[in-house]
């Protein structure tokens, strides 16, 4: 029996799919990495019995990035990004450790069949998996062919069955043009991001973002933004007059007629047309004219014109839409929503698919009736031979899917109905009136068949005043006749909608990239999203546009990257090499970034006018162990010292605060030490800002404090306030925090574990001998006498804190979320783990494993 392995997307894909082909008949197990569940069933394969083991993997399998030194911005000029510097697979999530679970359970395998999203990207992980997999697949017998791949639009019963049916074969030309984007996308925006982001940090103190990053895609994005801010702020209001009449056709209604020069400019003109007016008493009807027409049923939905909508009318951000839209495909709700399509194949079942919504009370009665009386077929849109428009699969309730879930499902639906539905039809009638020698005219409608409006009512026909029945030559009084005095007003900001619709026109990003530029533009602080989610570019997004314009246009204008999008649609057609539009295109960037650097001053220009330098910026803190002078705390991110006298600046970690550490010095370097917390809560260690930069040791990295660092002798060291290896995580340290008494605590100096102990404990001190059954260090504990848990009124106690039995109630573990072997119940044994490598350099380099990870602590954690 041949063996074929299935692999999906996503996890939740695998089990629908599973489900679907084995009929609900499958057994389910969890996977070596505990994401990932695999779905085996038998069945039969190219007319042959099969085993069929089902799967997925989370997104991207890999990433790309540079190797080793390049990716240091310290030591690597950012002109060698563009050439010199080589790339790497690695795998997207280390932890999920994907490659190896696709190996283990791809082994013996005879054939694969890809069920990966049918997009680029999806085509691209196909190749992922397959390098990952045909290695230790069973290796194909002659000519005969092992890899197929499943084309599909929707995870409904009738969509998979046919994929099953219909295999094709992964396509290498759009995988190719995914490669070539990432690297163009990696290459380009870090050698301008670590430049400008490098330049403008070491010499502005209020910038108040972490990173100046520069995009292909997002700059431009960002420039339509500032476009419009300009317009707005170079704008200089018009007045303008207009004349307004009203009859009274009737003794107790009025007509308000509209003029037919619209508006004049000028002052004394408007008045010389008001007194001409104003001499006929009577308005006299020249013409009547009635039309009918029509409003025709939107196209079918893509996904540009779903995020628009979900942003315009339902207040929906893209990235967040586009989640939803991604929840709802992969619960079968709807058809896959990354689509730029806007016609339906002519063997797309659209009577199925309304039937299916022919239950649901908010629109039950507009189905029926169309299935009564025929649907008629939606307009003739876009083909671009990707997926059918977004269209509901299946009947949903508000109860099923709740809030924006159902908010956004509830518009695909009605978008749906809508495309099968009639036009709307209306007769409007014109009526001409002359007042003098002056034309105006005022104009009714009237709906004779709603069509599509029923169903989508926010596009009806507003209902207006119906207009007399009058005819030619007719005469009306006139009640009113004035001049209104008006002004020109300046556009507003630029919605999420109008920018979506922007970039597509111009080809900046895909639909499935268009949410993330979106997003990218509001995480850097270059725009903000106000009210009617319109994006106010700040005062960093706005200068770093203008430095653009100034130096170089073509990096923020989307002609140049609309253009690139063109060679990667046609690598994707197999019309152009791979190899030729990367090295070209890297080229021009190249060339571009050298004249960048060179011209940074233009740019420079600006930040002076809108931003302070670091040395006006600030506030005095700790002192530099250099000139001894006080170093200024910035706290706009992101954070850091800097000392005016020597005229350096030091990083320091992000997202806590950061005080004075009781005003004690560095022994290596006489810095004043400075104490970095993440809260009550949280945890908190001293720090060195000279040692945090340049590390002072050689096991040591940038971006260590105080409980990292390998000094054999200083009194903040990991070396004498390390206490055991970590219960979590592999190369992690507890480390005793001084500074946390009465409620004291040790945590780990790499992830996020705190273990509470001692409370109220006049004194804690770790102790220079280790425990004789884990090798970690033993604790010195002084307790207040009125305080004091210690049995027989002692106060003091030495001993380990993971396997004395006198301390045994008195340690509390607290993580976010803990997974561990000690949760399984204490199996008695008192082993644990050493304490790392050497808490001391003199003490045992390579203590031995234990066999159970911190099986000493399950007697006291569970």
């Amino acid at each position: 029996m041949r063996t074929v392995l299935m692999v999906a997307e996503k996890p939740s894909l695998a089990q629908s799919i599973a489900k679907i082909l084995s009929r609900g008949n499958m057994s389910s197990r969890k996977g070596l990495n505990g994401v990932c569940s695999v779905h085996e069933y038998t069945g039969s394969f190219m007319g042959q019995s099969a085993h069929f083991k089902m799967t997925s993997v989370c997104g991207h399998v890999m990433t790309l990035d540079f190797i080793g030194k390049y990716n240091s911005w310290d030591k690597v000029d950012p002109a060698e990004l563009f050439s010199k510097a080589p790339t790497e697979k690695k795998e997207a999530n280390p932890k999920l450790t994907v490659v190896k679970f696709l190996q283990v359970e791809g082994r013996g395998c005879d054939c694969i069949v890809l069920w990966l999203d049918c997009d680029k990207e999806g085509e691209n992980i196909c190749f992922e998996v397959l390098d990952a997999v045909l290695p230790v697949m069973n290796k194909p017998r002659g000519t005969e062919r092992t890899i197929f791949r499943a084309k599909f639009s929707s995870i409904t019963d009738t969509d998979i069955c046919n994929a099953m049916n219909h295999l094709g074969e992964p396509n290498r030309n759009e995988a190719l043009s995914v490669d070539a984007r990432q690297e163009l996308d990696l290459r380009i925006g870090c050698a301008f991001t670590r430049f400008q982001t490098k330049y403008f940090q070491g010499k502005y103190g209020n910038l108040d973002s972490s990173l100046i990053s520069f995009g292909p895609c997002q700059t431009p994005t960002l420039g339509f933004c500032v476009e419009r801010h300009d317009k707005i702020q170079s704008f200089k209001p018009e007045t303008y007059w207009v004349l307004q009449a009203k009859v009274n056709p009737e003794k107790e209604s009025s007509l308000t007629l509209d003029w037919d020069r619209v508006r004049v400019f000028d002052r004394e003109v408007a008045q010389m047309f008001l007194n001409i007016t104003k001499m006929a008493k009577e308005a006299k009807v020249e013409s009547v004219t009635k039309k009918e027409k029509v409003k025709q049923r939107p196209l079918a939905l893509n996904t540009v014109e779903m995020l628009r909508v979900a942003s315009a009318a339902l207040g929906m951000g893209p990235q967040h839409a586009m989640q939803i839209a991604e929840r709802l495909y992969t619960q079968g709700y709807i058809s896959y929503p990354r689509t730029e399509t806007t016609h339906y194949p002519e063997n797309f079942d659209l009577k199925g698919c309304l039937r299916q919504q022919a239950n649901n009370p908010y629109w039950a009665e507009t189905v029926k009736a169309l299935l009564s009386e025929g649907i008629n077929r939606p307009r003739k849109g876009h083909d671009a031979g990707d997926h059918p428009p977004i269209t509901p699969m299946r009947a949903a309730t508000e109860g099923e899917l709740g809030g924006d879930g159902w908010r956004l499902y509830e518009y695909i639906t009605r978008h749906f109905i809508a495309t099968v539905s009639a036009d709307c039809k209306y007769l409007q009638t014109t009526i001409a009136f002359s007042i003098g020698p002056e034309r105006f005219t005022c104009v009714g409608k009237v709906v004779t068949s709603p069509g599509f409006t029923e169903i989508m009512p926010w596009h009806s026909i507003p209902l207006e005043e119906s207009l007399p029945h009058c005819e030619k030559g007719d005469l009306f009084p006139i009640s009113e006749i004035k001049l209104l005095e008006k002004q020109t007003s300046p556009p507003d900001y630029l919605t999420e909608a109008e920018l979506i619709t922007l970039m597509e026109k111009h080809g900046i990003g895909t639909d499935a990239s268009i949410p993330v530029h979106i997003n990218n533009i509001c995480q850097r602080n270059y725009v903000i999203v106000e009210s009617g989610r319109r994006l106010k570019p700040t005062n960093l997004g706005i200068v770093l546009v203008h430095g653009y314009y100034k130096i170089d246009a073509e990096l923020v204008l989307p002609t140049i990257r609309s253009a690139v999008e063109k060679q990667l649609n046609l690598i994707a057609l197999g019309k152009a090499n791979y190899h030729q539009v990367l090295e070209h295109t890297l080229d021009i960037f190249k060339r571009k970034f050298h004249y960048f650097v060179d011209s940074i001053a233009g740019m420079d220009e600006l930040m002076e006018v809108s931003f302070s330098p670091l040395a006006a910026t600030g506030k005095p803190l700790s002192r530099c162990g250099k000139c001894h002078r006080f170093m200024k705390y910035i706290q706009a991110k992101p954070s850091r010292l800097h000392c005016s006298h020597c005229d350096d600046t030091y990083s320091l970690p992000q997202n806590g605060t950061i005080k004075l550490y009781k005003e004690l010095r560095c022994p290596l370097d006489d810095f004043e030490l400075v104490l970095w917390s993440s809260g009550s809560r949280g945890k908190s260690y001293p720090l060195c800002p000279y040692c945090y930069n340049h590390p002072p040791f050689r096991d040591m990295k940038k971006g260590m404090g105080c409980n990292e660092c390998t000094h054999p002798t200083c009194q903040h060291s990991l070396s004498m306030l390390g206490i055991g290896q970590c219960v979590e995580c592999e190369n992690g340290v507890l480390v005793l925090d001084s500074t946390s008494g009465p409620k004291w605590k040790m945590a780990c100096n790499k992830c996020n574990v705190i273990v509470h102990f001692f409370e109220n404990a006049h004194k804690v001190r770790v102790s220079a001998e280790t425990c004789d059954l884990c090798e970690a260090a033993l604790v010195d504990v002084d307790f207040n006498k009125a305080k004091s848990p210690l049995p027989g009124d002692e106060t003091q106690h030495s001993g380990c804190v993971f396997c004395d039995p006198v301390f045994q109630d008195l340690v509390e573990l607290k993580h976010a979320a803990m997974r561990h072997p000690m949760h399984r119940g204490g199996q008695g044994k008192r082993q644990g783990r050493g304490r790392g490598k050497g808490r001391r350099p003199g003490g045992r380099l390579n203590p031995k494993k234990p066999k159970d990870k911190m099986a000493a602590l399950a007697a006291y954690f569970v």
